[in-house]
């Protein structure tokens, strides 16, 4: 029987699970829209992995991470929930030993990590500006008629600058259109936005930063080679793009749940039967002192499973199974 470790990482825009097996190789990756439904994304990735899977397997240990990394592992039964920093980090040194700075740029934010010594140093994190992110570029290529596949490809083919105000998705925008009304050639008009969007990324998370090589940039958007090459131009070093760029924040999940149950030498894993129950999530105030948390409650098959939100307990009443870590 093959044993493999899945890490999960949810998040706004995809739900990403990848299988490593016993030596740490990706066996499997999915990459799913989440599309304001994680819940159902998590089980359709775990309907898909049983599926596709005709040898007799068994999944030894499970790890969550990502802004849905809670949710996840009640319903999963997670061994082990970390952060977003902690997941890629690992990943990206599990990939290139010598990392020293991580760039990741996801569907709604973005995040530079410094690695110093194989341990991070500092980081930091965008989740208010969307300029920059996937989802916007995502709707700048609908709006110009390109798919994002090709959004890159035209940046390479421009030839005269153009300065796009990138310090704002909604000026960012906004400046496109004035240009395109200008008479501005598109693969111009595309290769200012990605320069403008890598200046701000840089001047918003990267500054008073040392940032040096090796760079990783991880996350969805490392597909685009326009903005692969904006931060070369900018920081005049190269940049590496993982193997699996995209899915970096559960490669790292599964590998600390692999470290995990390695010591435990068990795991908390539920089954695949969980797809066929029912979740639902809801949430309510808690009246009872003046702090009115707002208290997010986890039913399985109408039943409550787990509960978090309350600064003082008093709801959190459900044994959680999993490690949980900031």
């Amino acid at each position: 029987m093959n044993t493999y470790y899945l890490g999960i990482d949810i998040g706004s825009v995809s739900t990403n699970l990848v299988l490593l097996d016993k030596h740490s190789k990706i066996y499997k990756k999915l990459y799913i829209r989440t599309q304001g439904q994680p819940i159902n994304a998590l089980k359709e990735g775990l309907k898909t992995l049983k599926q596709d899977f005709s040898e007799n397997f068994k999944i030894a240990g499970v790890g969550t991470t990502g802004s849905g990394r809670q949710l996840g592992a009640v319903i999963v039964g997670a061994d082990i929930i970390k952060n977003e920093i902690t997941a890629h980090a690992v990943a990206a040194l599990d990939y290139c030993p010598d990392v020293r700075t991580i760039l990741e740029i996801g569907g709604q934010d973005s995040k530079i990590i410094i690695i110093k010594d194989g341990i991070v140093y500092d980081f930091a994190m965008n989740t208010v500006c969307a300029a920059g992110t996937g989802s916007f570029l995502d709707r700048q290529a609908s709006r110009l008629g390109i798919p994002i596949q090709e959004f890159g490809k035209y940046a390479l083919k421009s030839t005269t600058p153009v300065r796009i105000a990138g310090r704002c998705a909604v000026f960012a925008e906004s400046d496109m259109i004035h240009k395109q009304q200008t008479g501005q050639n598109i693969e111009d008009i595309i290769n200012g936005l990605c320069e403008a969007l890598v200046r701000n990324y840089l001047n918003n998370l990267g500054k008073g930063k040392e940032i040096l090589e090796p760079i990783l940039f991880q996350g969805g958007v490392a597909a685009n080679i326009g903005i692969v090459k904006a931060f070369e131009k900018e920081l005049g070093k190269k940049i590496i793009i993982p193997e699996y760029f995209d899915v970096m924040g559960a490669v790292g999940a599964a590998i600390l749940a692999k470290e995990k149950v390695m010591k435990t030498e068990k795991t908390n894993f539920y089954g695949f039967d969980l797809i066929n129950r029912e979740y639902k999530a809801r949430s309510f105030e808690c009246q009872d002192c003046s702090n009115i948390c707002e208290v997010v409650e986890i039913l399985s098959d109408s039943e409550p499973v787990a509960r978090w939100g309350d600064r003082c307990g008093k709801w959190n009443v459900i044994e959680n199974r999993s490690e949980t870590s900031a």
